[in-house]
């Protein structure tokens, strides 16, 4: 990758890419060892919560990547630590999903403010109140949440000083109402607005918002096929003279809302950067950094190590700078289930997901996605079987029957091995719990 210093200059640095940062899920929730702490006893187990979740077998699937216990102030330290990943990666910032105006959410949303600037004061923060949680009518309520955590250093702003608002599902109020809480911001906090309401549906309400808005953005398809909306959506945004923010995903899948989108092992993460990069975004939102619930994470998590995140440095740069990052290494990306997609979970669990309508089919594959710097044979195993097929230089993209078993792939050139990665969950006909996440490893990284 590029230096830091040349991604936030020049024309890269008008080029932006915020994470969608999603409070209830930190790296820790108390401080405790990763083997029995509040996630391994009570989200990711069925019964946690006293049965809270049984329904849909457990609330998560997945976690953060574990971190040991910390001396001190550890909440504050641990969002140092993400903030370090994400700007690590070449993210320029997070987008705040601002969930309540009092609790832990709200405590852990000021800490995050005070932990970003302290680790580079660069890296910043984008304030997206959320209008399916903040359950207001009063916009001076809001305006005040807003000036209170828009006074930080690390709220972001444009040069000409004017602090970005970006509400998630703008449209659950009007235009209008809207005017009102950027009025007050300016008559009661002196604090002016470039306003980037991001919709659910932003075909349905962009002409109603124009007048008042900086820009646009859109929550966004996570399956690979219907991303040609994102073509049009930034052309109607330019046409109106606006900054489009384009939504990048990698998966989705919600046991507790009973849905899910086909992701296509990778395919959902290349296509979205791809059109991001092709169809002129100004801005990209990562939807999500860390919200495990919607299994959407591109944070490194337990089960997908750091391989999202470091694809995402890839595309990012290419956005960034209008150039390919230069391939030094041989590196394989493995992904796939670890059950197929019509299992039949054992357990108690009686709500299961099913693809939402709009989504790419089921499918049931491994993929290996290998960056090459010269042609090499890739040898993989799966489920015992084995098999060999050339790869090209470059990116490549190979798909395999999903099998019970382990998965493994290696680059083979020169007689010898170049790089190797193996998946550390294997695939099982019978599973307690339904778990329609893609599982991934690099070979990048030990």
């Amino acid at each position: 990758m590029p230096a830091p210093a040349a991604l936030r200059s020049g024309a890269a640095g008008r080029k932006l890419v915020f994470a969608h940062y999603f409070t209830p899920y930190p790296l820790s929730l108390d401080n405790a060892s990763a083997d029995g702490d509040y996630y391994t006893r009570h989200y990711l187990a069925p019964d946690g919560e006293n049965g809270k979740h049984e329904k849909y077998g457990g609330l998560l699937r997945d976690r953060p990547l574990p971190v040991r216990p910390k001396s001190g102030d550890w909440e504050y330290a641990n969002l140092q630590q993400e903030v370090r990943t994400a700007r690590a990666a070449g993210i320029d910032g997070f987008t705040l999903d601002v969930l309540s105006f009092s609790g832990r959410n709200w405590d852990r949303s000021n800490l995050l403010m005070a932990a970003a600037h302290s680790v580079d004061p660069a890296f910043k923060i984008m304030l997206m109140p959320d209008m399916t949680s903040l359950k207001t009518d009063d916009p001076a309520v809001l305006a005040d949440a807003i000036a209170t955590l828009g006074d930080a250093p690390a709220a972001h702003r444009l040069p000409d000083g004017r602090l970005v608002v970006s509400p998630f599902k703008a449209e659950e109020k009007s235009a209008a109402w809207w005017s009102e809480v950027i009025a007050l911001l300016a008559s009661r906090h002196g604090v002016r607005t470039a306003f980037v309401p991001l919709f659910l549906d932003f075909g349905a309400h962009n002409g109603e918002f124009a007048p008042i808005s900086y820009g646009f953005s859109e929550w966004g398809s996570r399956s690979y096929v219907g991303q040609e909306s994102n073509t049009r959506d930034v052309g109607r945004a330019h046409g109106m003279g606006k900054i489009w923010m384009q939504p990048v995903s990698v998966q989705d899948a919600r046991p507790n809302q009973g849905i899910y989108d086909e992701a296509g092992n990778t395919a959902t993460l290349r296509s979205t950067w791809t059109h991001a990069i092709e169809d002129g975004a100004d801005w990209v939102q990562l939807t999500t950094w860390n919200d495990y619930s919607e299994g959407s994470q591109f944070a490194p998590s337990l089960h997908n190590g750091h391989a999202y995140l470091d694809l995402t440095s890839y595309y990012l740069t290419r956005f960034k700078t209008g150039s390919w990052p230069e391939i030094v290494r041989d590196t394989l990306y493995l992904t796939a289930r670890t059950q197929f997609a019509d299992a039949d979970p054992t357990g108690r669990q009686s709500l299961l997901m099913t693809v939402r309508k709009g989504s790419a089919a089921p499918r049931d594959t491994v993929e290996v996605l290998s960056f090459l710097t010269a042609p090499g044979a890739v040898r993989t195993t799966v489920g015992g079987a084995g098999a060999s097929y050339e790869a090209p230089a470059g990116v490549h993209s190979e798909l395999l029957p999903l099998k019970p078993g382990a998965a493994s792939a290696r680059v083979v050139r020169g007689g010898k091995t170049r790089a190797e990665v193996e998946l550390p969950y294997p695939v099982d006909r019978t599973v307690e719990v339904q778990d329609l996440q893609y599982h991934a490893a690099t070979s990048g990284r030990r």
